[in-house]
């Protein structure tokens, strides 16, 4: 069925899929993304959903991923063409259609999962960079889109808080990363040092390896302030969640160095509790900055 637009039903129904997909993997919405207008929720749950869906091609597809990621792509470029059956595809047109978003930043998050199918090490920082660009920032560009915020300024910004937060969730995730034989520390900075991908793989904690979490932690932290003015570039409560998104990431390299940069025997994390009392404490600074 060739140029005919999905039903009114159709789509009301992919969203709703979307939705589900979403608040299935609650954790990954604060409580500040649950505070955002009605009007834009299906659209960001329905990029959710593909991002999800595209992760997932890329970390657990049977058979070849490589192939299986090919094909995603293809239904992605053809849905203009297509009346897909896809709920996903089917909401995210629509999304695509109501903001202009372009697909570059779609295509681009494919091929990041393309990446993660090769042997996974990153050279210099520079590389693993162009990697984020692809995944993260890319996240970061349909969000902004979405939120009517995008512009050469904004998306600068956001580039800088999104590679810091996917920088985070890296050191976070180094065992489990391992597990999947995905390294995503730059191995100049392991050679830099003194820490071998042989410690890793045994879970060496030294000292090496505590100033080789520091180093990464600060680089970090850097980025998170480069991209910080971005939240008094946005208006509307987006605004909160820009706050949260990064008070939540330089809460869990706070986490790392608690932990004495030990991320193989617990998972750095912050509670409920602390996502709360980050969440009271970023809407209070907002609120104040309103008054004359």
């Amino acid at each position: 069925m060739t140029n005919v637009a999905p039903s009114t039903f159709l789509v009301k129904n992919a969203y709703r899929e979307c939705e589900k997909i979403a608040r299935s993997h609650y954790e990954n919405f604060s409580i500040g993304t649950l505070m955002l207008p009605r009007s834009i929720k299906p659209d960001l749950f329905a990029i959710y959903a593909f991002c999800r869906k595209t992760d997932d091609i890329g970390d657990a597809a049977k058979g070849d991923r490589l192939k299986a990621l090919d094909s995603w792509e293809h239904q992605v470029l053809d849905f203009k063409n297509t009346v897909s059956k896809d709920p996903i595809l089917i909401a995210l047109h629509e999304t695509i259609k109501r903001f202009s978003i372009p697909i570059v930043p779609f295509l681009k998050l494919i091929q990041a999962n393309r990446m993660d199918q090769q042997y996974v090490r990153f050279q210099t920082f520079k590389d693993l960079e162009y990697y984020c660009d692809h995944s993260a920032n890319s996240v970061g560009e349909m969000v902004l889109h979405v939120t009517e915020s995008y512009s050469e300024e904004n998306l600068l910004l956001s580039n800088y808080t999104c590679t810091a937060l996917q920088l985070t969730n890296f050191l976070q995730d180094v065992k489990r990363d391992l597990l999947m034989d995905r390294i995503y520390l730059p191995l100049e900075d392991m050679t830099r040092f003194q820490y071998a991908e042989e410690d890793l793989k045994n879970s060496v904690l030294n000292n090496h390896f505590r100033e080789l979490m520091a180093f990464e932690i600060s680089r970090a932290r850097l980025l998170f302030e480069s991209g910080y003015g971005l939240v008094e570039r946005i208006s509307g409560k987006f605004k909160l969640d820009i706050a949260l998104f990064s008070r939540g990431g330089l809460r869990i390299l706070e986490s790392i160095e608690n932990q004495s940069f030990d991320v193989f025997s617990k998972r750095p994390t912050i509670s409920s509790r602390e996502k709360f009392q980050l969440f009271v404490t970023s809407l209070l600074k907002m609120l104040s900055r309103r008054r004359p």
